[in-house]
């Protein structure tokens, strides 16, 4: 499986991302600068987490205007899986890939800490190895997580099967506690807990390793 990790400026997750993908795929991950005009051939493209263009204007707003996007786009629409997290989720709604934007967190106050989630949907390239209705510990590390749609997007997305991880535990106030999205074709997903931090026992839990190696096994 070829993966592809974007890096915008101020990512901090992307080693992190690189590290989970070469555990679970045995492959290194390539690294694209987000200021580059093409993609390698490949079978994955993971947007990081991190605080790109520093969030100065708003979260993921600049970055959804790279160079890089164009393509992530192109390749988007040709069915190439495409997995942002955390600030790679509020790069995939800026730019259109995801419904929905993340707005400041409710309280108005960083969250670090890990955080239940129950996997509502396990028929997706992402989630098939979790059992259904899962209830699986991930951390979040984010100011602006707080997912929000407007009533008619958010009824389409339950009834679409489209939200994908929810909080057992809110800790930003997105509506509905959603905690991940799919797109339509089941092919872009964004999620704001960081699947990655929680593949070595050593450091705190194993909780990611199945969204990874479902990834793999359908992509093989």
């Amino acid at each position: 499986m070829k993966s592809v990790v974007i890096v915008f400026p101020a990512s901090n997750c992307d080693r992190d991302v690189a590290v989970a993908l070469q555990k679970v795929t045995g492959g290194q991950p390539v690294m694209v600068w987000h200021g580059d005009a093409q993609l390698p051939e490949c079978d994955l493209i993971v947007l990081p987490g991190g605080f790109s263009y520093g969030d100065y204007l708003r979260t993921g707003a600049m970055a959804a205007h790279s160079p890089i996007m164009r393509e992530v786009k192109t390749h988007a629409e040709r069915g190439v899986p495409v997995l942002g997290i955390c600030n790679g989720f509020q790069v995939l709604t800026e730019s259109g890939l995801l419904p929905g934007a993340l707005m400041t967190n409710a309280n108005l106050k960083f969250v670090c800490r890990s955080v239940s989630l129950r996997v509502e949907n396990t028929d997706t390239l992402y989630t098939h190895k979790y059992p259904v209705g899962a209830s699986v510990v991930i951390p979040v590390a984010h100011h602006g997580g707080n997912y929000f749609a407007d009533e008619d997007a958010l009824d389409r997305l339950e009834g679409e099967g489209q939200v994908v991880f929810r909080y057992e535990d809110n800790p930003n106030g997105s509506a509905r506690d959603i905690a991940g999205i799919i797109n339509s074709n089941g092919r872009v997903m964004g999620l704001m807990p960081h699947p990655e931090r929680v593949i070595e026992p050593e450091l705190g839990g194993t909780d990611g390793i199945p969204l990874f190696q479902g990834i793999m096994e359908r992509l093989a």
